[in-house]
């Protein structure tokens, strides 16, 4: 929530989001945007105030992000606990890489690579929400009996059968928006109208029309994330319109995730390799925290940790961990200190 002596504002002043409206006579205090829809998983809230940290962690050999190939189940488990340590709320768990490049993987060897995962990271953090990248029925069933929050369909529904699996399982479920491509394809001459916002209208169509589904198949409405899966069949245009727009993914009701970590939108844009994208990935961090989403998934745990719970102090939905600065006898709970 941003707030102002109107005295020191210029008359009809409009700000990101509507978040500042002034006039002659008042000053809105309303948070930006739509408010986030809870996210709730493992009896734990997700929401403006708690924003989710999703690491990542890949037991693959060629993820396309050299430091977060953890093929050895030692390297895997330690980036566990540095992930734990730096503040994630939820760690995302996968067996195969998104792009076409890379090995092929058969549901046979994604499961053996991400159940003694599962299954030790289950034992060592029995709070600790996980959740599994696949798209892949057969995987995500096996995976059941580890305690599985969370299945990230990054493919939009390629199995049918994925969602109903979810469902049966308990666990919650990412509708993803991929322009129709299916696994592991890279885009090639994407187009979604002549018009500049046609692939937004096309990402927030599919994702309603999709959690609708969800919804309707059994699975609860707080389980339900939506998210806008930039880079996936989608030019980095694309991607930094949808982004620009997540207000209107928020709208739909349901909390929202975020995959902005070191894509390729980021590294056109700036024309850095993966592993110089670290500046770029914060700054579309908080500008989508800012407009409501409420999940990031993140190579980079410490510095999305402190980025989101920054821009929900300054949004006005969580309170400052310590409020000292310029407090005495005289302060009043407007000034920061506790009423």
């Amino acid at each position: 929530m941003l707030l102002a002596n109107r005295r020191s504002m210029p008359k009809h002043t409009r700000t990101l989001g509507n978040t500042l409206a002034c006039d002659d006579d008042a000053v809105s205090t309303e948070p930006p945007g739509n408010t986030p829809a809870p996210l709730v998983l493992r009896g734990q809230t997700f929401d403006a105030a708690r924003p989710a940290v999703m690491a990542i962690v890949n037991r693959t050999t060629d993820s396309f992000y050299v430091g977060n190939r953890h093929a050895d189940l030692d390297s895997a488990l330690a980036a566990l606990d540095s992930a734990v340590a730096l503040g994630a709320d939820i760690v995302d768990i996968g067996g195969v890489r998104a792009g076409q490049e890379g090995e092929a993987v058969t549901p046979g060897m994604e499961i053996d690579r991400v159940m003694p995962f599962l299954e030790r990271a289950r034992a060592a953090y029995p709070d600790l929400i996980l959740s599994l990248d696949t798209w892949r029925s057969e995987v995500a069933r096996a995976a059941a009996h580890a305690g599985v929050d969370l299945v990230n369909d990054t493919w939009a529904g390629y199995d049918p059968d994925l969602l109903a699996t979810a469902v049966e399982i308990g666990a919650g479920y990412v509708i993803s928006h991929t322009g129709g491509y299916p696994p592991r394809t890279d885009p090639v001459d994407v187009t979604y109208g002549p018009g500049e916002l046609d692939v937004v209208d096309d990402v927030v169509s599919t994702l309603r029309s999709g959690a609708a589904r969800a919804v309707a198949a059994g699975m609860p409405r707080e389980r339900v994330l939506v998210d806008p899966t930039l880079d996936f069949g989608k030019t980095t245009t694309h991607s930094l319109r949808v982004l620009r727009h997540t207000e209107a993914v928020t709208a739909l009701g349901f909390p929202v995730l975020q995959a902005l970590s070191r894509k390729d939108f980021v590294g056109e844009t700036l024309d850095l390799p993966a592993d110089e994208r670290l500046e770029g990935s914060l700054a579309a961090t908080a500008v989508a925290a800012w407009l409501g989403a409420t999940v990031f998934r993140a190579h980079d745990v410490g510095a999305t940790r402190r980025v989101v719970d920054m821009v929900a102090s300054i949004r006005g939905d969580r309170p400052p961990l310590v409020s000292v600065r310029g407090i005495g006898p005289h302060s009043r709970p407007a000034d920061g200190a506790t009423p």
